[in-house]
């Protein structure tokens, strides 16, 4: 009997080696099998898509004196955060000049909604694909209303900087500037269907990525002369924010599950348990924050009164409540979205029925209760980061005195490392996928 277990031992050993070989030859990356994909054709209409949602920024409206008004937008702080998000788009003034911003908006709008409207979030969660697909038309109708009234009061904005300000200048320049924006919308959702990231995000990535080698030369041309340890300050503090971005963004809480009608060992008990990210809603919260964060300076814009530029100035970069007011509004954002992706008792209920339980953990009622608790801890750490992340800027600005990567603050390295790391990690899985739809057509043909 010993024999026989010895064997059983060697034979288990044998199994899961070859299982490893095999994970390993599926994780490898292949040439060929790339090109014999449809991941260099996805990937060429993916380059082909950010590529034109650049083009349509340098498409200017014309009458407007562009290069004064881009001044004026580099010696504001928080709109030149806003600024560098859109790829210097509304600097530039050019038909893309809205960005993407009409349809954040739009869904962060929406998002509040559905809260206080269960219809909508029964829309969103529980009427599957028909339903979501209803729900991102109510947001397309939104970023539509919203394009409308940012193309009108930001062109009503640069008026002082428009050769001839007529009410038939403004009523084409409207039209150009919603056409941009719903362009772009559109751009987003066909990257989205590609399966290669998110649309929004991508274009996201690509306006900060354009600002990029121009805050680069700011940054030196600000310290010629000057102490050079300056710079490298800057390029440390760039690189132990990008370690710091990408350990996060891996980081995950693990609850191991028991499953009662289910056989449990080897690999399968091992595999068992449910994945909780540190910083589970990505970059979402910090481009919420950011765009509620534009609101007080366009308000003063508009309304033209002492005490809304005083209230700008004060929640604005470099005003004493801009830190305080700006963690406040990620930790919210990043408490609420968490709970929107993951509802604890709908887990709770579909753990319940596929005959799952955490250990120590009875199903039901306390199942949801601890997982409450996990996420609220979860997302309070992961708030500490993007609290941490948004307060970096600020502290290397202080050491160096320099100024030119105050539009190019920590959260848009976050988004530029969230969303490239994303991407290749859909690359690996597309990459994968064909693997197994190379079998099922081997298989049809048999």
């Amino acid at each position: 009997s010993g024999s026989g277990g010895s064997s059983g031992g060697s034979g288990s050993s044998s199994v899961r080696a070859q299982s490893s070989a095999t994970v390993s030859r599926d994780e490898k990356f292949s040439w060929s099998e790339f090109f014999s994909s449809d991941l260099p054709n996805k990937l060429g209409v993916l380059v082909g898509l950010i590529v034109l949602s650049r083009v349509g920024v340098y498409i200017r409206i014309p009458g407007v004196d562009v290069d004064s008004f881009a001044q004026t937008m580099s010696n504001n702080g928080l709109m030149g955060y806003v600024d560098a998000l859109s790829g210097g788009s509304i600097s530039k003034v050019g038909l893309f000049s809205l960005g993407i911003i009409p349809y954040i908006n739009a869904s962060i709008v929406l998002q509040l909604f559905s809260t206080a409207f269960p219809s909508l979030k029964k829309m969103q969660r529980e009427e599957g694909a028909q339903g979501r697909a209803r729900f991102q038309y109510y947001q397309k109708l939104g970023a539509f209303v919203f394009a409308i009234a940012q193309a009108v009061g930001q062109l009503t904005y640069i008026r002082p900087y428009v050769d001839n300000f007529t009410p038939e200048w403004l009523f084409g320049s409207t039209c150009a500037l919603v056409a941009g924006a719903m362009a772009l919308v559109y751009i987003a959702d066909t990257i989205s269907e590609l399966k290669l990231g998110n649309g929004t995000s991508v274009i996201i990535f690509a306006g900060i990525a354009s600002a990029l080698p121009s805050s680069v030369g700011q940054l030196v041309a600000q310290n010629a002369g000057d102490d050079p340890t300056n710079v490298v300050v800057y390029v440390v503090a760039f690189f132990l924010t990008t370690l710091g971005i990408i350990y996060v963004q891996e980081a995950e809480r693990r609850i191991p599950i028991n499953y009662s009608n289910r056989y449990t060992a080897g690999n399968l008990a091992r595999q068992s348990y449910l994945p909780f990210k540190v910083n589970a809603t990505g970059v979402m919260p910090l481009i919420f924050a950011s765009s509620l964060m534009s609101a007080p300076t366009a308000i003063a814009r508009y309304a033209d009164a002492a005490w809304a530029d005083s209230f700008a100035a004060t929640v604005g970069p470099g005003g004493p409540a801009y830190l305080p007011v700006s963690i406040a509004l990620i930790a919210f954002f990043n408490y609420y979205y968490t709970f929107l992706q993951l509802e604890p008792k709908d887990l709770s209920e579909q753990l319940k029925r596929g005959g799952a339980a955490i250990p120590a953990v009875r199903p039901g009622r306390q199942t949801a209760e601890y997982v409450t608790a996990t996420l609220t801890r979860m997302s309070i750490l992961g708030s500490l980061f993007l609290g941490a992340l948004s307060a970096a800027p600020a502290l290397v600005e202080g050491i160096t005195h320099l100024t030119a990567f105050r539009g190019f603050a920590g959260t848009s390295v976050l988004i530029m490392v969230g969303v490239a790391t994303d991407t290749a990690r859909r690359i690996r899985a597309e990459q994968a996928m064909a693997k197994y739809q190379d079998v099922e057509k081997l298989y049809d043909q048999m």
